[in-house]
């Protein structure tokens, strides 16, 4: 099957066997106990990138802290036929929620965040609503605060801060009593980086990339600034209702860094969930708060902690976040109890990716005992 998808396929590094980076040249092949698990995952994903026209993907996975396979398939630009290298940034969606998470540990640790402190301690001018809402109910998806509504997803507007971006929301009602009902927010993040300026002193992307990204390597995270130049940004794609692969329209997401703003790559987001089940950025009992689902005030199980989807997945406790955006659509799935770490992430918009992620996962597991 390989052989007759090499022509849609392109391949980079095939492993690293260190946690920092390693030049294309210098990538070894797999260790022996991982190349058959590696052909299987990649016919796999050379075959969910022909049924949905995706035309660049990048996978990482690593085991135990451990970078063991790192692989790039298509093409970051089809235009100018740039092809998708280890460096390669896509964005991350979703995912960037559960990056964003550490950061809401990192202040929990240090004394600075109370999770059950009204929103309005960290954000003084946030509108009070009919029922106070905290910390802990925002990062949980159970404030009440709504998702987009109309063309939002498509927003072209930038804007100056966190600060700012909560204009779009702020004003309106909650959909219900904080702690009822659960109910997916990305502007609940966006007041989550507002509530991390104000419990830092710090502006939300400064402390990001100083107290997340750069203790545990992640070289090639940024926030997606249009009018920057971003070297390795991949160009963005989505599909039409005849199946055709179009240029995605033009978005600015400064209105929502911490809900879905951040560029990444399959490799960084491998070093960040392993730096987290290692220990290197929280303490254990932190990362398993994150870890650990909420319930709605009647006791019901949520499935979604602080930044992270969580549940049994092919038979093994998993958590994990999705991210789907304007012309983007990623994985990153965790581990736990073996220290399994895969990220997925592709150019193309509405691509589903967890659970081939989920059985990827699965198959490192058995092959890494």
């Amino acid at each position: 099957m390989r052989s007759a998808l090499l022509g849609f396929v392109f391949g980079f590094a095939l492993c690293a066997q260190a946690q920092s980076p390693l030049p294309l040249a210098q990538a070894p092949a797999p260790e022996g106990r991982y190349r058959a698990v590696i052909e299987r995952a990649r016919d796999s994903l050379a075959l969910l990138m022909q049924a949905r026209a995706v035309p660049g993907l990048q996978v990482a996975v690593a085991v135990r802290g451990r970078i063991v396979w790192s692989d790039g398939f298509g093409w970051a630009d089809l235009e100018n036929r740039v092809p998708v290298w280890p460096n390669t940034r896509f964005r991350v969606a979703s995912v960037s929620k559960a990056l964003t998470s550490a950061a809401l540990g990192v202040l929990l640790e240090e004394g600075k965040l109370d999770l059950d402190a009204e929103i309005q301690r960290y954000v003084p001018d946030f509108p009070r609503k009919r029922w106070p809402i905290t910390v802990r109910q925002v990062a949980g998806h159970l404030a009440g605060i709504r998702h987009y509504r109309g063309r939002e997803f498509l927003s072209t507007r930038p804007y100056r801060s966190v600060r700012e971006a909560l204009e779009v929301f702020q004003d309106d009602s909650l959909l219900f009593e904080p702690g009822t009902r659960y109910a997916y927010s990305s502007y609940g993040w966006n007041l989550l980086s507002a509530v991390i300026e104000g419990a830092s002193g710090r502006d939300f992307l400064a402390f990001m990339r100083a107290r997340i990204f750069e203790p545990l390597e992640m070289r090639h995270t940024v926030a997606e600034h249009v009018d920057s130049l971003i070297p390795g940004r991949a160009r963005f794609y989505v599909r039409d209702s005849l199946g055709r692969v179009l240029n995605a329209p033009y978005v600015d997401n400064s209105v929502k860094w911490a809900g879905g703003g951040f560029l990444s790559t399959a490799e960084d987001l491998v070093r960040f969930g392993s730096g987290l089940l290692a220990g290197r950025l929280l303490r254990p009992q932190t990362v398993e708060l994150l870890f650990t689902s909420q319930r709605t005030r009647d006791g019901r199980l949520t499935g979604y902690g602080i930044g992270w989807f969580t549940g049994e997945r092919t038979g093994q406790r998993t958590v994990w976040h999705t991210g789907g955006a304007v012309g983007g659509s990623s994985v990153l799935v965790l581990r736990p109890s073996t220290q399994v770490v895969v990220a997925l992430i592709a150019n193309m918009q509405n691509v589903s990716l967890a659970n081939l992620a989920f059985q990827i996962a699965s198959w490192f597991e058995e092959a890494s005992r």
